[in-house]
This record gives C-alpha cells, structure tokens and sequence, in this order.
C-alpha cells in the first residue's frame, strides 16, 4: 500500500515508443519529443524574454523512479534542483533535475551551483553529452510539489524527462508544462531543424 502523500506520488513515466501515435497530441509532439535543447527552444519562443526562478536546490534522496531511470541506489544522495522556466513573464515549465554527487566530479563538479543558469545551456555546450531515451507522463498537477502562486491545476499536465550522459556521467533532467504555456507558441522559425 502506498502511503505517501499524494503531492509526492510519482508520474507514470513511460517511453515514448510505446505509447500509441494518438496519445500524444500533434501540437504537443514537436515540444515533448524534440531531443534538442529545450532551454533553446523556449528562449525563441519567447523572443528572448526568458528566466529561470530556483524553486529549491540541495541535497537529497532521489524519488524511486529517479533512482531507477538513473542505476543508482535509492538511498545515494544527489543534487536535486527544481526550477520555473519563464517565458514571457508567464511560468512554461517545471523541471527537476537530479545529479548524483557521484556524477558531479572532475569538470562537472560545476553544476552543483548553478544559480540561475539553466541547466540545459550546459549540457548542450558539452561535445561529450549524450541524451537517453525520451519518456513521457501526463502528471497529475498534485503529484508536483509546485508553489502556490503558480495558481492550481486540475488537468494532467505533459512532460518529459531523460537521463542525460556527460563524460558518460548520469543525470536525469524531468520538464512538465505548465497550463500557461501553449504548445502554439512555437513559431516557424523556431521549428526549423527540429523535426
């Protein structure tokens, strides 16, 4: 029996092959199965107007389905950072990133002070980086521990995650759009080279 919290019952995340075409939404495919920079992409869909905002960051057990995506014991510590990426002033997407501090050696010792950098700048400037398999969830917004004045969500919400290899290093990266992001943001130019 499961007797956590509901807040802090985890999503259903399952790879993305294995879900039906229709399950996915068209407008929603471009975004949530892109295996580009994600940072990139909303930077353009905002015209530039993008933040991030540290909703916490320290260290931490990761959840069992992090641990799991990640091959590492439930009980290893990590860096646990989640975040609101911002675009245009409005809240897009929550992200939860989970870096192991026996990934966050040599040069990637780096990321366990990111500030308000986006982790996404990072990984993508490393020629080393390589991205897993993409899995995808509709979250239950109970399920994120979002703060309060993001407003409350009934709908399940789309997101993301994978596990991310630097320096053959694991890191896993989750991103859930928000209800105040529409997948129409995106623009022509913003979808060229990412089909």
């Amino acid at each position: 029996m499961d007797t956590a919290p509901a807040r802090t019952r985890e999503a259903h995340w399952q790879s993305y092959r294995r879900l039906p075409a229709y399950a996915v939404p068209a407008q929603w495919r471009h975004w949530l199965l892109d295996r580009g920079s994600l940072t990139q992409r909303l930077i353009a869909a905002s015209a530039g107007q993008f933040r991030v905002r540290i909703l916490s960051q320290g260290i931490a057990k990761p959840r069992r389905t992090e641990a799991k995506a990640l091959g590492i014991p439930r009980q290893q510590l990590a860096v646990v950072r989640e975040v609101v990426l911002y675009g245009k002033d409005q809240p897009w997407v929550y992200a939860r990133s989970v870096l192991p501090l026996s990934s966050l050696t040599g040069r990637l010792a780096r990321l366990r002070k990111l500030d308000e950098r986006p982790l996404g700048a990072l990984l993508f400037a490393d020629p080393s980086m390589r991205r897993g398999k993409l899995e995808l969830a509709r979250v239950q917004p109970a399920k994120v521990a979002l703060p309060p004045e993001l407003g409350i969500f009934d709908s399940p919400l789309w997101g993301r995650r994978s596990v991310f290899y630097v320096a053959d290093k694991a890191l896993l990266v989750s991103e859930i759009f928000l209800p105040t992001f529409s997948p129409l943001h995106s623009t022509p130019n913003d979808l060229a080279g990412h089909h």
